[in-house]
């Protein structure tokens, strides 16, 4: 199968090699895979198994049929991050006891195919916008399990995994031949301008209540010393016309 020849670990030499400049992500792993998991959890570390079935064929073909010597370099360094990667994702699933494919899905199979059929002048576009778009997909998708996950095995692979994808996507981008007008645009915010952080309402009033903008600063306390500072006045004045 040509699938399972694409899919051979590579050598360490191989495993070694990047761009100078861009940095090869850590693959240190200490997570014992203590807390509960997710359906996003499991749907996750599917999700990093999936796409290490059909970027390693893929940047496997770009050294071999792209006859510029970016994209070889790009493909030999996403090729040998992604062996790493996978094989952090099969030691999660193991230890949290997730059945993982092995096969790409029909998508990535399709994607497969164009490469493929592409000769040497139409391979390096599509290799390049393929896994750009494919990376742009599963960028959010890893901040939200990163961010959410009871489980540490699931939250250190969701952070490892981002720092692939970084690199990755600057790998793609540093070919220069990225049709950025192609991506997918962002949703627009259902409330423009309202920032990401909630106000409480409690804070809202407390602010209110305060003096002319000046946090922490209680109406209360101002008045007080308003009354001191006039007290101190009058007696002053006193003892000035009694010395007279």
């Amino acid at each position: 199968m040509v699938l399972t020849f694409l899919l051979t670990p590579i050598s360490p030499a191989r495993a070694d090699s990047t761009i100078p400049g861009i940095p090869v992500p850590s693959t240190s792993f200490n997570a014992k895979g203590a807390g509960s998991v997710s359906p996003a959890d499991r749907d996750f570390v599917i999700k990093v198994r999936l796409a290490g079935l059909w970027e390693i064929p893929a940047s496997n073909m770009a050294q071999e049929k792209s006859d510029d010597p970016r994209i070889v370099n790009i493909g030999k360094s996403i090729s040998a991050q992604h062996v790493l990667l996978d094989q952090l994702d099969r030691d999660v699933a193991k230890k949290l006891d997730i059945e993982l494919p092995n096969q790409p899905n029909g998508d990535q199979q399709y994607w497969l195919s164009e490469m493929r059929a592409a000769n040497s002048t139409t391979f390096d576009e599509i290799y390049i916008d393929r896994l750009r778009a494919a990376h742009g997909k599963i960028f959010p998708a890893i901040a939200t399990i990163r961010a959410s996950t009871r489980n540490d095995a699931v939250r250190q692979l969701a952070q490892q995994a981002n720092q692939f994808v970084m690199t990755h996507m600057t790998l793609l981008e540093s070919s220069g031949i990225v049709d950025y007008g192609a991506l997918p645009t962002a949703a627009a915010p259902t409330t423009p301008g309202s920032g990401p952080v909630p106000v409480d309402g409690q804070m809202v009033a407390a602010a209110h209540s305060s003096t002319s903008g000046i946090p922490g600063v209680n109406t209360t306390v101002v008045l007080l010393v308003l009354a001191v500072a006039l007290v101190a006045g009058v007696i002053t004045t006193m003892r000035i016309f009694r010395a007279r």
